[in-house]
């Protein structure tokens, strides 16, 4: 066993900062008429600054046995002050200090090599001055690229641009931003800006990089568009050109055509004019934007999941449609959230019934799947439901990539059975998505999923399986 005592070694170390007799080095730190002359111990400063063990190493005593002389003028004397401290005393006073302050501490702190205060000052903006960093954000942003060691600063700086896009572009001139931050930006999935609106800021930005382009396109020669092509290398890739409106495929981009790869355009114009050409590149999903007021899912995280079902919904869904823009018509209004009102019939058909246009979904127990249903007509407690437009669905991951969307068979008999009604069971789908019991006070205990009504099975298995959470929405026309 062994004893730490090292906050009394801690104040002897800065004690001899004041000591006059075992000085070995002087510091000078500062320009006209802010300078100041430090007294310091080599062999300590070597220990603990890389960068001043280099400095320092080639800089020996002369024959005269004169001290060492260090001359430091880029940094003031309070900031390699307080710096200083930190190398004797292993301290940092963070209570009184300015914030713009240890901005200043973390650019000395990065110079010296002293990563462990780096990271210690980050962290403590990061979760006590946020607000802060936000209503100077420019600063922030300008700081954290100034070094490869400032990751916590930079992250912050890109979570703050996705998760506020608006509030960046009025706080920062866009077009100042590095490549290596612009790319970090929107090579997110979540970047709560359309794509459109991407597309404007990056070229934007590209205009911004060669001042001697005019916007208009027309007046470009062939060595112009390369000029831009080569600004723009890591930026195009990321644009996710697919989840653009035809309108503004159009007016957008087409102008600027001759900037993407041929193969691309040609998919592009071809996805355009023709909503069930298959794209022949792997093409990115659309950014999975919050607009709120749309859904208050504790199952849904992902817009595009809703988007594609109101697609399905409004009959204007194709193959390929979850790689376009998003297609959010609808509210969708909460009835029932099991968690919160419970798993049982008897609530289902009191909170649900007679309540028409509802969607169902379902998340099933220890997976990441995700499975419900579309039911236009109302919910009853006896007898079967006629639709021809009820369809069932399946997500797995929170994504639309591998969807499955089985819509009710369009024949006389099996319309008749698109929805099942049973004081004993719940959203009932045909004979395909079962969710029942047996007495209407129980939680659901008989959950599974076969083919019968509709036009394709919805799960690889027909195992029973049990839910975390069921929500029941009404949808509403915005």
């Amino acid at each position: 066993m062994s004893a730490q005592f090292f906050s009394k070694l801690s104040e002897n170390y800065i004690e001899l900062l004041d000591d006059d007799e075992y000085h070995d080095i002087t510091v000078e730190v500062g320009e006209d008429p802010n300078v100041k002359i430090f007294r310091a111990h080599k062999s300590i400063l070597c220990c603990r600054s890389p960068y001043l063990r280099r400095a320092l190493t080639s800089n020996k005593k002369n024959k005269d046995n004169a001290l060492v002389h260090l001359k430091l003028s880029n940094m003031s004397p309070e900031i390699f002050q307080i710096i200083l401290k930190y190398i004797y005393g292993g301290i940092f006073p963070s209570s009184g200090q300015d914030n713009s302050e240890i901005i200043k501490v973390i650019l000395a702190a990065d110079e010296f090599l002293l990563q462990e205060l780096v990271d210690y000052l980050q962290k403590y903006l990061i979760e006590n001055k946020s607000e802060w960093m936000e209503q100077h954000f420019e600063l922030i942003h300008r700081t954290s690229f100034q070094s490869n060691s400032l990751l916590q600063l930079q992250q912050f700086c890109t979570d703050f641009m996705v998760k506020s896009p608006e509030k960046v572009f009025k706080s920062l001139d866009f077009t100042s931003l590095p490549e290596k931050s612009l790319v970090q930006l929107i090579k997110r999935d979540d970047l709560q800006m359309k794509e459109v609106e991407i597309w404007d800021h990056v070229f934007k930005w590209g205009l911004a990089q060669n001042s001697n382009l005019l916007p208009d396109p027309k007046s470009w020669s062939n060595d112009d568009f390369e000029k831009m092509k080569n600004t723009l290398q890591h930026c195009l890739s990321l644009i996710r050109f697919f989840s653009l409106s035809s309108k503004d495929f159009l007016q957008k981009v087409r102008p600027y055509k001759k900037l993407l790869k041929r193969q691309l355009y040609e998919n592009l114009l071809n996805f355009h004019l023709d909503p069930d050409s298959e794209p022949t590149d792997n093409i990115p999903l659309p950014r999975n934007i919050k607009i709120d007021g749309i859904i208050d899912s504790k199952i849904i995280n992902n817009l595009s999941i809703i988007s594609l079902i109101s697609r399905c919904i409004d009959n204007v869904n194709s193959k390929f449609s979850h790689i376009r823009e998003m297609y959010l018509p609808y509210k969708f209004q909460l009835l029932l959230r099991g968690s919160r009102d419970g798993f049982t019939p008897k609530k289902f058909h009191e909170l649900c019934n007679d309540v028409p246009h509802t969607v169902t979904f379902i998340k099933v127990k220890g997976t990441e799947e995700i499975l419900g249903g579309y039911n236009p007509t109302i919910w009853k407690s006896s007898g079967w439901g006629r639709t021809k437009d009820s369809f069932i669905f399946s997500f797995k991951n929170n994504n639309v990539k591998d969807a499955i969307i089985s819509n009710i068979i369009n024949v006389k008999d099996d319309m008749y059975h698109a929805v099942d009604y049973w004081s004993t069971h719940g959203p009932f789908f045909g004979n395909d998505l079962i969710v029942r019991t047996s007495g209407e006070h129980n939680d659901y205990d008989n959950i599974y999923c076969k083919k019968k009504y509709y036009e394709k099975k919805i799960r690889d298995t027909e195992d029973g399986f049990s839910m975390d959470d069921y929500e029941v929405f009404q949808i509403i026309r915005r």
